[in-house]
């Protein structure tokens, strides 16, 4: 895939992108900053961007902005979002929309260049891939809502795996259960959120987030 980095780390962003080359991937640009990374998509849009949340010039959400305008400028680029930090606000409205082709994944928490790897190519085949504590986060700030307080504990561990974007068939091995029990949970859980009628694949993830925002 053709990729556009941005991260501030000098390191950690030459380290990316050194890994990227030796995986075949060709790594258009890399880039410090929000604006910068714009730009680049702009100049010589590539397959996906993998951004770094907070960078500068104040450190807080340039990176998650910055996606949010590729996503709205480009919907074909696809956007993994990689950082230290769980932004609520614009990390609800990067997957409370078309959720296809968008990742977040938390540094401390990619135990495996595999890992990383494995994500980076979900997300560029149109899939999604966030990791389960960014999920929970964001759970936790509407914890609240009524429409989720419905669903059973086991149909919300499936919910929340959904939302990573397993498919049913790596639910049922990851839970120990049947394939066709964990087709009844999702149908469980669209129902009760009012989502049986919807098509595509964002409704597995749109289950757990649409009440976010």
């Amino acid at each position: 895939m053709r990729v556009t980095l941005a991260e501030d780390s000098t390191l950690l962003r030459e380290g990316l992108a050194r890994l990227l080359a030796e995986e075949g991937h060709d790594v258009v640009a890399a880039v410090g900053d929000g604006d910068a990374l714009v730009e680049a998509v702009a100049a010589d849009q590539p397959d996906i961007v993998v951004v770094d949340v907070r960078m500068p010039p104040t450190h807080t959400d340039e990176g998650l902005r910055a996606a949010l305008e590729i996503r709205r400028r480009w919907p074909s680029v696809r956007v993994l979002v990689l950082s230290q930090y769980v932004e609520k606000k614009y990390a609800t409205e990067l997957m409370t929309g078309d959720v296809a082709g968008v990742g977040y994944l938390l540094k401390d928490r990619v135990a495996q260049v595999a890992d990383f790897l494995d994500a980076l190519e979900r997300v560029g085949a149109g899939g999604a891939a966030f990791d389960p504590e960014v999920v929970r986060q964001l759970l936790a700030r509407t914890a609240q809502a009524d429409p989720l307080a419905r669903l059973t504990p086991r149909e919300r561990e499936v919910l929340e795996h959904m939302a990573q974007g397993y498919t049913n068939a790596s639910i049922a091995e990851a839970l120990f259960v049947s394939q066709s029990a964990v087709e009844k949970h999702v149908n469980a859980v669209f129902d009760k959120l009012g989502l049986s009628h919807t098509t595509g694949y964002s409704r597995r993830v749109l289950a757990v987030l649409r009440f976010l925002s």
